[in-house]
C-alpha cells in the first residue's frame, strides 16, 4: 500500500464524502450506433519490421481501431488481439473514477501482459486529463486522449466511469461500472484463463 501524501489525504477525504451520494458521476456522450468516426487499425504486414509487436492474423472488430495517448503517441488496439483486454472509460471530474484509478494504478502493471486495462479519457480537457494521469499514477498504462468521443460513441458508453471487459476472441463479457474487488477478481479471472 502507498504512503497517503496530503494530496492524496485530501483527495481521500472529498471522495468519502462525494461517493456515497453518486453510484456515477453523470451521462456523458449520447447513446449512439457505433460510428466509423475512428480510424480503422492498420493492416498486419509481412513486411513489418522485427522490432514490430506481432499482430495475430485476425483482429477483432472490437479491437479494429486506432487512437492518440495523452501524450500524443499512436496506438493500435490491434496490438491487443489474442489478449483479453480492459478498456477504462472515465472523466478527470469524475469521483467514481478518482477512486477506481487507485486500484487501475495497483493492479495494472501485475497484469500489462496478459490483461492489458487501457484508459480512454473523455468529457474533459487534456490538461485536467494529464493532471489526473499524474495525480494517480497512471502513466505506465495507456491512457487514450478520447476528448472527440469516438471511442465512447463506438462502445456506446454514456456514461463514466464504465468498464468494458473484451474477452481473448474480442466478445465483450461485461460492460458496466466495476468497483475496485470486482475489478480485480475478473481481471485475475481473465488472466487466469
Amino acid at each position: 500500500m502507498r504512503p497517503l501524501t496530503a494530496r492524496r489525504l485530501v483527495t481521500a477525504a472529498v471522495l468519502a464524502v462525494t461517493l456515497p451520494g453518486a453510484a456515477s458521476c453523470a451521462v456523458g456522450p449520447e447513446r449512439a450506433t457505433p460510428v466509423g468516426a475512428v480510424a480503422p487499425a492498420p493492416a498486419a504486414s509481412a513486411s513489418a519490421s522485427p522490432a514490430a509487436p506481432v499482430v495475430p492474423a485476425r483482429v477483432p472488430e472490437t479491437l479494429s481501431f486506432t487512437a492518440k495517448t495523452l501524450d500524443g503517441t499512436a496506438f493500435s488496439a490491434a496490438a491487443l488481439a489474442g489478449k483479453p483486454v480492459v478498456l477504462w472509460f472515465w472523466a478527470p471530474w469524475c469521483a467514481t473514477c478518482a477512486s477506481q484509478a487507485w486500484t487501475v494504478a495497483e493492479i495494472a502493471p501485475k497484469y500489462r501482459d496478459t490483461v492489458p486495462i487501457v484508459g480512454v479519457a473523455g468529457l474533459g480537457e487534456q490538461k485536467a486529463m494529464k493532471e489526473f494521469v499524474s495525480e494517480f499514477e497512471l502513466a505506465g498504462t495507456p491512457q487514450l486522449d478520447d476528448r472527440s468521443g469516438a471511442l465512447w460513441r463506438r462502445f456506446e458508453v454514456v456514461e463514466q466511469s464504465t468498464f468494458v471487459v473484451v474477452d481473448r476472441d474480442g466478445r465483450i463479457v461485461h460492460q458496466g461500472f466495476l468497483d475496485g474487488e470486482s475489478l480485480t477478481r475478473q481481471v485475475d479471472a481473465l488472466a487466469r484463463g
